[in-house]
């Protein structure tokens, strides 16, 4: 017999529950992120899972030899060298992205039994797609449903090794009478999915969507209960994307995929720096290169900056990749510490592929590029970047210079201008390391040869 119906008031952001609507969360801070719930608890099957039993942690067998790897190198790098048995990963990104892209072709090329659930997409459009992707699509079953009891039938019917959800919004339990989507059905039907993990040891991968803020939509507890947290990002109007891991509990956290999204879906991309780098032997003016780290991977970068004669009263600062805040703080370095006049003109940054880059380390590369834009004189194609510059005008070194050297001089660049203080092990042989001071020395350095 039901019971009879309770309404709450839950939070979106953390799923904190109150008894009454109020205007802020008393257990995160979030304003207007309180929403009425009516809840109608029925009574769970449990008969599903078997009971857990105390055991000594030396009588464990560890599942680190048990990952399932996919053909996708990339994929298996961002979750540490693949998917570890009983896990449980959120992948979460903009809409149009390639979330499910990429999880559908790795369904569909794996060498595991893959249980794909859909609540989004029919079959029809699942195999539409599929064949669009891959030319041999095997051990991939379909199922478009939506009640996780019915959901729970078809995996102990079909007993996959893997399983994929698209998405966690969609799924709802016969539990609750929330809609689909409340922070309750979400939070509820994560853990019983987590539950099912644990007890039968089968990898589970969930699709998250994200809100207008760029967080994963329901309660941020989401976060916490899965094992891993990848994130996919991008400008969709960009063939370039990268996989971040924001919580990985069996690998790091510093490792990146990349990819390029082309009619057949989403590419590995094995060597970043050559897509995204233009090499010649002379630069237009307003063209740099940098040497960034992105995670443990290093990565040359194409800076280019547009400076002209302010139309308007106001000058505008416009980047597009770069960080505003740290584009005007060099801008006020080079007008303070190196005496260029540039607050009266308009500034422009772009960084090329559509990636954004949060690495210090192109500080010195943004510079250069406003630099020879301003004066309209190229930089030597041959040479690239990589130092920090303070608000004294100063160069800071940066941290794992000799990785970043190192792929410099595999792409055949000749001079890399870095902090006089780097501390640098990596002996060098075909590439010349500058080391300089401060700006003035730099702007010597680079622009010499036109002197």
């Amino acid at each position: 017999m039901l019971s009879k119906s309770k309404i709450i008031y839950c939070c979106s952001n953390c799923g904190a529950k109150f008894p009454k609507w109020m205007g802020q969360c008393t257990q995160c801070g979030e304003w207007n992120s309180i929403s009425e719930e009516v809840i109608r608890k029925k009574k769970s099957n449990e008969s599903f899972f078997k009971e857990n039993s105390v055991r000594e942690i030396t009588t464990i067998n560890s599942c680190e030899k048990d990952r399932i790897t996919f053909n996708d190198n990339e994929f298996n790098r961002v979750l540490g060298g693949g998917i570890v048995k009983g896990s449980v990963i959120l992948i979460s990104g903009e809409p149009g992205i390639g979330k499910s892209t990429i999880l559908l072709q790795n369904s569909i090329n794996s060498n595991e039994k893959v249980l794909y659930i859909s609540g989004e997409e029919s079959a029809e459009q699942l195999n539409l797609r599929s064949k669009r992707i891959s030319n041999n699509p095997k051990n991939c079953f379909v199922l478009t449903e939506t009640n996780i009891e019915i959901i729970l039938k078809n995996i102990e019917k079909t007993k996959p090794e893997l399983i994929v959800v698209d998405s966690i919004q969609t799924i709802q339990t016969d539990m609750f009478d929330n809609s689909q989507g409340s922070t309750t059905q979400i939070k509820e039907c994560t853990s019983i999915l987590i539950k099912l993990a644990k007890h039968i040891g089968i990898p589970i991968i969930i699709v998250g969507h994200i809100t207008k803020d760029g967080n994963i939509a329901g309660p941020k507890i989401l976060e916490h209960m899965v094992d891993v947290v990848l994130h996919f990002e991008g400008d969709k109007h960009h063939q370039f994307r990268i996989l971040r891991s924001k919580k990985n509990r069996f690998g790091s956290t510093n490792e990146i995929g990349i990819y390029e999204m082309n009619e057949r879906g989403l590419q590995m991309v094995l060597n970043p720096s050559e897509l995204f780098i233009s090499k010649k032997e002379s630069l237009e003016p307003g063209t740099s290169v940098a040497v960034s780290l992105d995670g443990d991977r290093s990565i040359m970068i194409e800076v280019q900056a547009l400076v002209s004669s302010a139309v308007y009263g106001t000058p505008q600062r416009i980047s597009n990749g770069f960080n505003s805040k740290r584009l005007n703080m060099l801008l006020a370095i080079l007008e303070k510490k190196a005496g260029f006049k540039i607050g009266v003109k308009d500034v422009f940054i772009n960084i090329t592929g559509g990636i954004k880059i949060e690495d210090t380390a192109i500080d010195l590369a943004v510079v250069a590029a406003i630099l020879s834009s301003n004066i309209n004189i190229s930089i030597n194609g041959n040479t690239c970047f990589c130092a920090e510059i303070d608000l004294s005008g100063e160069l800071r070194g940066v941290s794992n210079i000799d990785k970043r050297i190192s792929e410099a001089e595999r792409l055949g660049y000749k001079n890399i201008i870095v902090s006089n203080n780097s501390k640098i092990g990596y002996t060098a042989k075909n590439i010349n390391i500058l080391k300089q001071k401060n700006l003035n020395q730099v702007v010597k350095q680079i622009f010499k040869e036109t002197d």
